[in-house]
């Protein structure tokens, strides 16, 4: 997608991007600094929106609070959504204080210390488990506080899927146990005072390819009902994980959502209904549901020119946007989609490169980008920043101070 749809998504206003209704300006002087990450309330309701209405009536959405753990999304995506899955005991905490149910929250990530499995043990959410010793320490926990832990099985499925950002299943991994492995895992532990609830596989991440996504969907659930032959109780949880991808670059094509939506219908229908009556499917989403709806504002400190190469140099960078610059997961790096915020309907008359305040030539957000004529104090904007941006982020390189977030 190019710079100008992502504008047309947030709208305009006095010639400025509008974010949360305001103008860039505005929004600006009340953060009362720059650069800051900026989080579009009506647009986080669109997308939410748009899930509920494609996706079948019997799935349930989990928002994956790792793309963007600030309190005030996960307040708000908590009344929207009907789980949220956290990665840490941090994230844990910040779920419960929104007075989700504790059954609506599952803990999922290879490397669950022994005091994290306690504090989900003890909230008494769903501890999905990656191994034997997170299951050992999981039944530890149970007895000492004299409870009886959830838990679904987190399975390493033996498909890959191509054209994920990041390939998180199929070979050898650090999520998830092998699914040849589950019989014997599900034999020796099915009597250890757990209550296994079901299933997790999560095979990819960051995939705009429908179709390759419901195929993985389609297998995932074959997996699982096979997987559930072994259990001694009925599958009431079968995560069939995300991977929605949101597009970065120009050559991106967005996600056909309808695509996805009509091949979970089939599984609801077929499968799923027929074979496993009891459970609860759910499709776990960060990135999608939050990533489109964020922007990062960095005002222009210097304009240079070298050797005939114009550049911008902002008051941000990479230490909050190394996905943008880069290097986070790109094997070729392209540009995000990138405007002059305040010029918003200025003719695009010159290409410029903008960097970061940083002390090093890795501190590029934009590379020959065509912008507007930017002066200094002029505000840059980057879109699709509403996941992975500041928390993915080395905000301590060099010592430079931490932006500031909003919901608007």
């Amino acid at each position: 997608m190019k710079p100008h749809e992502h504008v047309a998504a947030f709208g305009t206003v006095d010639g400025e991007l509008r974010v949360g209704g305001l103008p860039l300006t505005r929004l600006a002087a009340r953060v009362g600094s720059t650069p800051f990450f900026a989080y579009d309330r009506g647009l986080l309701d669109e997308r939410v929106d748009r899930l509920r209405t494609a996706l079948p009536e019997q799935v349930e959405l989990s928002y994956a609070m790792k793309a963007n753990p600030m309190p005030a999304v996960v307040q708000h995506l908590a009344g929207r959504v009907d789980r949220i899955d956290v990665a840490s005991g941090l994230e844990l905490r910040t779920a419960l204080d929104t007075g989700i149910r504790p059954e609506q929250v599952s803990f999922a990530g290879p490397g669950k210390s022994p005091a994290e499995i306690g504090q989900a043990v003890a909230s008494g959410i769903i501890v999905e488990v990656e191994s034997p010793t997170e299951i050992e320490r999981v039944i530890a926990a149970g007895d000492e506080l004299g409870l009886t832990p959830s838990i679904a099985i987190r399975v390493n499925p033996d498909f890959a899927v191509k054209g994920s950002g990041m390939r998180m299943g199929g070979g050898p991994q650090q999520f998830g146990i092998d699914a040849e492995r589950v019989p014997e895992f599900v034999k020796e532990y099915a009597r250890a005072g757990v209550d296994i609830r079901g299933f997790h596989v999560f095979a990819g991440s960051q995939n705009l390819d429908a179709a390759i996504i419901a195929e993985a969907q389609r297998r995932t659930v074959e997996l699982v009902v096979e997987l559930a032959q072994h259990l001694t109780t009925p599958v009431r949880y079968v995560n069939l994980g995300g991977g929605f991808g949101i597009p970065y670059s120009e050559r991106d094509q967005a996600l056909e959502l309808d695509v996805l939506a009509a091949g979970l219908q089939e599984l609801v229908d077929g499968p799923l209904s027929r074979e496993l009556p009891d459970a609860t499917p759910v499709i776990e989403l960060g990135r999608y549901i939050v990533g489109e709806c964020g922007v990062y504002v960095t005002r222009v400190l210097d304009r240079k020119v070298s050797r005939g190469k114009t550049y911008l140099v902002v008051d941000g960078g990479m230490h909050h946007q190394l996905a943008a610059s880069g290097n986070f997961g790109q094997a070729i790096r392209r540009n995000y989609p990138l405007a002059v915020g305040n010029r918003i309907e200025a003719p695009e008359d010159e290409n410029v490169t903008v960097v970061g305040c940083l002390c090093t030539p890795l501190d590029l957000l934009g590379d020959n980008v065509a912008v507007p004529a930017a002066g200094i104090d002029d505000l840059v904007v980057i879109f699709q920043q509403g996941a992975y941006g500041l928390t993915a982020s080395p905000t301590a390189f060099l010592g430079h101070p931490a932006p500031a977030e909003v919901f608007v």
